[in-house]
């Protein structure tokens, strides 16, 4: 059993389930709602909502009474000394990228087993293909993921491999072959499993320790005419990567057998 197995918190858990629950809505919920998705009575989510807005965490519409997100844990996220190093860096980096490209291009770091998009920067063509900022993606069925995770020791890939194996029909066997061949090459690039006619090319971001941070993915969009061509593009994002990379004091990938 894991220490974190031992102890429990059921207060807070109840916070933090209604801060989940509110993050996935895009109109609000009223506290009889929050009360009736959570399986929990109205008394209990009214305590937890005083503390939550008294906490700026929530805040309600006095018309419809439904309750809502500030960007208060939007602020505090933003405080987290690497996102806000990689934020500010990659600002300046990721424009001139997108627009010397004319394809968008969008920042993400690890978040449990997903990956959470941290930056996001148009191309300044009337097509624009992008991601919201803030969302969440699965790691191992997108470029980014792979990327970023090829650039890991082998113990940690290991350890987060047992924790969050593939989903089927991706064998660990084969994603790991996958993976050695990423870091081989020095970047990943694979077809949307999203949109038809994209191609995600993604490159890591190198941390200070020789593990990637954040991985700096365009969704290719070909064009029938003009736009630059793919492999520009994955050259120029390297290039990018590896600038990002020196600027947070990092830039030299680890040695892993």
């Amino acid at each position: 059993m894991r220490d974190t197995d031992k102890y429990n918190a059921p207060a807070l858990e109840k916070g933090l389930d209604i801060l989940e629950l509110l993050s996935e809505q895009d109109h609000g919920l009223t506290q009889v709602e929050i009360a009736r998705q959570l399986n929990r009575s109205v008394s209990e989510i009214y305590r937890m909502l005083v503390v939550l807005r008294r906490r700026r965490l929530v805040d309600v519409d006095p018309d419809s009474d439904r309750h809502y997100l500030t960007t208060r844990l939007f602020e505090m996220a933003n405080r987290t000394p690497i996102i806000a190093r990689l934020t500010v860096e990659a600002a300046p980096v990721m424009r001139d990228l997108a627009y010397a490209i004319d394809e968008s291009v969008h920042l993400t770091v690890q978040s449990d087993d997903l990956l959470l998009v941290i930056a996001q920067v148009d191309n300044p063509g009337y097509n624009v293909l992008k991601i919201r900022l803030g969302a969440r993606v699965p790691i191992w069925e997108t470029s980014s993921g792979r990327a970023l995770m090829a650039f890991q020791s082998d113990a940690r890939i290991a350890e987060f491999l047992a924790a969050y194996p593939p989903p089927p029909p991706v064998e660990a066997a084969r994603l790991l072959k996958d993976l050695a061949t990423v870091r081989k090459r020095g970047y990943e690039q694979m077809r949307s499993y999203v949109i038809k006619g994209v191609v995600n090319v993604s490159a890591p971001v190198i941390g200070h320790d020789g593990f990637a941070v954040a991985a700096m993915t365009i969704p290719y969009i070909e064009r029938y005419s003009g736009g630059v061509p793919i492999d520009e593009c994955r050259r120029k994002l390297i290039e990018a990567a590896r600038t990002l990379s020196r600027a947070i004091g990092g830039g030299v990938a680890a040695t892993v057998p």
